[in-house]
């Protein structure tokens, strides 16, 4: 099977989760989606980033995204998991953990990498926009955790530039300078930026970042 690649339409699915089950399409609705993997239950690494998710859900829910996790362990050893989750990370997991005993729905979304595990997910993110389009792909592996301020800045990112025509330079953090597609000439960029841009190049013009619908 092919990987999925960024613009590809995320596939639905139904399954069992630590909170009863659920359609893909349904769950996420008409919001934003991330999909993240998780090699195994009561592993380290998973344990503080399953509670990071936890601690960072609020934030994730006022840029309209619903977080869903993945093992390939089952319903009852998630609930297990969550209990040692929320008791040492200090938090509450009450999104979805999916149980992919049968790794069904890792293969559909390509999370396990032979060549690193055979049988265990890498740890893998989508970032699905409200059409269901894929708009980000990072896969980190086994024995790094993922940084969730970055998978923030990005979604912001994502949910800027899909409505304007702009982009967002290195290192970017909601609220700095973004850059101009190089499409829109100096005379468009005046009446679409009222706030007003800077050219450091002809290619190369930044403008405060625009207002959000």
């Amino acid at each position: 099977m092919s990987t999925l690649k960024l613009g590809d339409t995320a596939p639905n699915f139904d399954a069992e989760t630590s909170i009863g089950k659920i359609n893909f399409y349904d769950y996420l609705g008409d919001s934003w989606g991330i999909l993240f993997s998780h090699p195994a239950d009561f592993t380290p690494v998973c344990t503080t980033e399953l509670g990071a998710a936890a601690k960072y859900k609020d934030e994730f829910e006022k840029r309209n995204v619903k977080m869903i996790a993945l093992s390939v362990d089952g319903v009852e050893s998630h609930k297990e998991w969550i209990k040692d989750i929320n008791e040492t990370q200090h938090t509450k997991v009450d999104f979805p953990i999916i149980a992919d005993e049968n790794k069904k729905i890792s293969k559909l979304y390509d999370m396990i990498h032979p060549k690193a595990d055979n049988t265990l997910t890498v740890r893998s993110v989508y970032v699905i926009a409200p059409n269901k389009t894929i708009m980000l792909t990072i896969t980190y592996p086994a024995s790094t955790g993922r940084n969730f301020d970055e998978l923030l800045r990005v979604i912001d990112s994502l949910q800027l530039t899909a409505d304007h025509k702009v982009s967002t330079p290195a290192n970017w953090k909601k609220g700095e300078d973004v850059v101009i597609s190089p499409s829109i000439s100096n005379e468009e960029a005046k009446k679409m930026f009222p706030k007003g841009f800077k050219e450091v190049k002809p290619y190369l013009r930044l403008t405060p970042e625009p207002d959000m619908k």
